[in-house]
Formats: structure tokens, sequence, C-alpha cells
């Protein structure tokens, strides 16, 4: 697997693949030393365009813990501020004989372009392009779904039979995109939940369902899996603009509150894939509550970060992504 482009790619032998990889990286970060010499003497690059914290880190933290030398780029200070091209840009880190760039882009496709130019022979994991993809974020996900869902040893399962609801601002949200291509391809069955201006144009095209009305979603789906999605304000105009009323009115309509978080199956966990507006999609109490593996994504975003890159750089099986 030389490259990790779009979770639409991955057949579910490779999205097992890397899960099951994720998960022996996972238990290597329980022991004392949590290092290991697997990528030692090779470089990442992480080629961020956009704001990051979870994603970056992770990544940052997921080649050191395998041993990898790790740069860290972003325009503001570099080349990009005096009108360096992207292409240039990836030209230079070619040139200095990089093994991995993990890129964020503003532009969708971007990542597509850098691995299929021939500017660069590195492998090219995309850590999120404008509101495409994020692949990682969806297989960290589906690890956590798996791991509470799917019984005390999910090695070589999918999520067959699992119930996901993803809430929100689905527009803007490469988050969503990525998981119901994947989440379908591990076999669960996703049902989308969002104001009609929140849906992007062709939606009926995607393979899920679609909602408006989110209480009667969660009480006909009865869901495995809640993932409110982050309202990307950036994204609109102060305030919401034309998408929604209101923040009260959307909260009202679409957040995650106690009564609606007491209504949901025993059985149900609730994710977000950060950063939070709390008191807009999600309040406190949902998101710090017994129900909630916020947390827990941040860590298994590690281990899928790992697998991934162990997987890009060293070439194991799984065929391109």
């Amino acid at each position: 697997m030389k490259h990790l482009l779009s979770a639409k790619d991955l057949s579910r032998e490779q999205a097992v693949l890397i899960l099951d990889m994720a998960e022996q990286m996972a238990a290597t970060q329980a022991r004392q030393v949590k290092k290991l010499p697997t990528l030692r003497g090779l470089i990442v690059v992480n080629l961020f365009f956009e704001d990051s914290t979870r994603t970056r880190i992770s990544f940052e933290t997921a080649a050191k813990r395998l041993s990898a030398d790790v740069i860290n780029f972003s325009p503001k200070g570099s080349s990009v501020s005096k009108g360096e091209s992207l292409k240039d840009t990836v030209l230079t880190l070619g040139a200095m004989h990089t093994d991995a760039i993990v890129v964020r882009h503003y532009a969708s496709g971007a990542p597509y372009t850098i691995a299929h130019s021939g500017w660069t022979d590195a492998s090219v994991i995309n850590a999120g392009d404008g509101t495409h993809q994020h692949p990682t974020q969806s297989l960290l996900d589906a690890m956590t779904m798996r791991r509470h869902l799917m019984g005390p040893n999910p090695l070589g399962q999918g999520l067959d039979g699992v119930n996901v609801v993803i809430v929100g601002d689905v527009l803007h949200s490469r988050v969503a995109r990525s998981g119901v291509d994947l989440f379908t391809t591990l076999g669960a069955k996703v049902t989308l939940v969002a104001p009609a201006t929140l849906l992007p144009v062709g939606v009926e095209t995607w393979n899920c369902d679609v909602s408006y009305n989110l209480d009667q979603a969660l009480a006909e789906v009865k869901p495995d899996a809640l993932m409110m999605l982050r309202v990307q304000k950036e994204r609109m105009s102060a305030g919401g603009g034309g998408f929604f009323p209101s923040p009260q009115e959307y909260t009202r309509e679409y957040g995650l509150d106690e009564p609606r978080l007491a209504a949901l199956p025993k059985r149900t966990i609730v994710m977000h894939p950060g950063p939070m507006n709390r008191g807009l999609e999600i309040t406190s109490g949902a998101a710090d509550g017994l129900r909630s593996v916020i947390v827990e994504q941040v860590a298994n975003g590690v281990a899928v970060r790992m697998a991934v890159l162990y997987l890009t750089m060293t070439g194991a099986e799984g065929g391109e992504a």
C-alpha cells in the first residue's frame, strides 16, 4: 500500500488489515517503552496548509513512536507565504529525499495530485482535503466502534450489522463523507441527519439513508453509534448565515442534549471527531458522559496512524489505496 488518499478506495480487506494492524500498534503503547524501531532512518513530513491539533499531533506522535524523523511544515514562515506553488513545495521536499508526506490542504484533491503528479516518490497520506476526504479519521472511528460493538476480539471483523447515525454539518464535512464510505464498506448501515441546508447536492446518491428529523431518526434507527459533527462556522458567514436560523434553533433541532442522550439505547456510544462546539452540536454532559468515547477516538488515532505509516512506508501487503 503506497498511498492512503481516500476511504472510498479501500477494500474491506484493506480496511480490516489497517484496523488489525492498529490493534497491534495499540498493544505496543501499553508497554513502558513505547517506541518501535520500524521506521528508523526514514523521514515523514507533515505538510499542513490548514490548522489542526488532533490530526497533526497524532501523526507526529505516530511517526515518532515508529522512530521516524518528523518535519512539521506550515505555510506561515515558509516560502508559501512568498507565493511558492504546491508543486514547487513538493519538489523541494522530494529533493530532500522525504519518504512520506502527510498532507492537509484546503483544496479537495490536493493529496491525489501530489501522489500522481510525478513530483515526488514519497508515500502520500491524506490528512484532510477540503470538504472531500479524511480517511484516517474514518479508520480511527471504525476502530473505536469495532472495539465497543463487535465483541471482545474484534480482529478480522468489520462493522457488520452496526447502525451508525451521523448528525450535523454534512455539507462541509470530509469526516461524514469518509465515514459513509468506510463504514458501509465494513458492513455498517449509515443514516445522515441534518437540515436540508447542511446536506450536499447529490447526497441521495451516497450509500446511506438521509433524515431531516433527529428525534425521528434516533427512534427509528436505534443507533449503535451516534456521531455528532462540528458545525464548521469558519466555512459559513457569522453565526451560521443562511444555513440555519440561529444557534439556539440548531441546538434545539439537531443538538445532542441530556434528554436525547437518555432516550438512546443503552448500548449506544457517543462520538465526535473534534474539535467540539460545546453547547451547539453537543452539551458538555453528553460529551463528558459515560457513553462518550470521544477521548478514546483521539487515543485510537495514534494507533491507526502508526498502522497507516507502517503499511504505506514499508510496502506491506494491502495494495494501493
